[in-house]
């Protein structure tokens, strides 16, 4: 990975902006805008053909795959207001809107799962006649149309908490299909009403769960918690291990983005900064080994610090 870039700001303070894994979200503009399409035109297929044929199991996916297209939305909007420069009003710039839309992208789901849930479980108390081919059929066009749009999503899926999300919506939904088709197979060869809701109910277990993590993870990072992959510990021991440092303190980590992790620690140095190139190598080794591309560091030659 490319050297980092830094600022001397005087006074044993130290700020770097490393190139590191910590980057600026990848364009995938053409991704949204093709999963937007294709998903859009799936559901409206998919609820009508559900609604005429009496399967609940179709309308649930189409469900989910409407509060999936809002949440391509969201997440498309956002990777966009996080390229914004930064202002004197958000100094960051915008940068934190992918935490914010991978929130909204789990309340999304939170509501249509409760939603999906209360028709399910009435017409599993009151089963009405379902049309198994056209499950099969319909369902089989969304086996191929949430597959490649998953695909579309599967390079950023390891680093950016929004694009991991649209990766396994689609990635889920494709396989929900397949249990949709499994379910018109059965209901045709056994006749079985039951079927349709039960997979219904199976379908809202495997999006809960799902939905889940999903907000478990953008809540983390709301509250600026350390990210997922960087142990404050290791990094803690990297920078008192360091030559000259007599104790760390005033450690944070926290995510900018889905994509940027930043640090602010200052280190007590008795006998001062070791200089720039001490500084610059902190920052190359913290953006390259543990993924915080931007750090603050402050030097200290008394653990006394009034302002700390």
């Amino acid at each position: 990975m490319g050297a980092g870039h830094s600022h001397d700001h005087g006074h044993g303070h130290r700020h770097s902006h490393g190139n590191g894994h910590s980057h600026a979200p990848a364009d995938f503009g053409n991704a949204f805008a093709i999963g937007v399409v294709l998903n859009t035109a799936f559901v409206i297929i998919e609820a009508s053909y559900g609604f005429w044929s009496g399967s609940m199991a179709l309308v649930a996916d189409a469900g989910h795959n409407l509060s999936d297209v809002l949440a391509l939305l969201l997440a498309w909007g956002a990777s966009i207001l996080a390229k914004r420069a930064p202002s004197q009003r958000f100094t960051y710039g915008l940068k934190s809107s992918t935490i914010l839309a991978a929130m909204a992208n789990a309340g999304l789901l939170l509501v249509a799962l409760g939603a999906i849930l209360f028709e399910t479980l009435h017409r599993l108390y009151d089963p009405a006649p379902v049309a198994g081919m056209t499950m099969v059929i319909v369902a089989g066009i969304g086996i191929a149309v949430n597959t490649g749009t998953a695909l579309l999503f599967m390079r950023g899926r390891k680093d950016d908490l929004n694009i991991r999300g649209a990766f396994l919506h689609m990635a889920a939904d494709a396989l929900v299909s397949v249990g949709v088709v499994i379910a018109g197979i059965a209901i045709l060869i056994t006749g079985a009403l039951w079927i349709d809701p039960v997979t219904s109910l199976i379908i809202v277990a495997i999006i809960a769960w799902g939905t889940w993590g999903l907000l478990k993870d953008s809540v983390k990072m709301g509250l600026l918690a350390v990210p997922e992959g960087v142990e404050e510990s290791a990094v803690r021991s990297y920078l008192a291990g360091l030559p000259g440092v007599a104790a760390v303190h005033d450690l944070h980590i926290w995510a900018m983005s889905t994509t940027e992790t930043a640090l602010t620690a200052h280190l007590v140095m008795p006998n001062g900064s070791a200089g720039d190139t001490f500084l610059s190598d902190i920052s190359d080794h913290l953006a390259h080994d543990f993924r915080i591309g931007h750090s603050t560091i402050q030097i200290e030659t008394t653990q006394d610090c009034d302002s700390c």
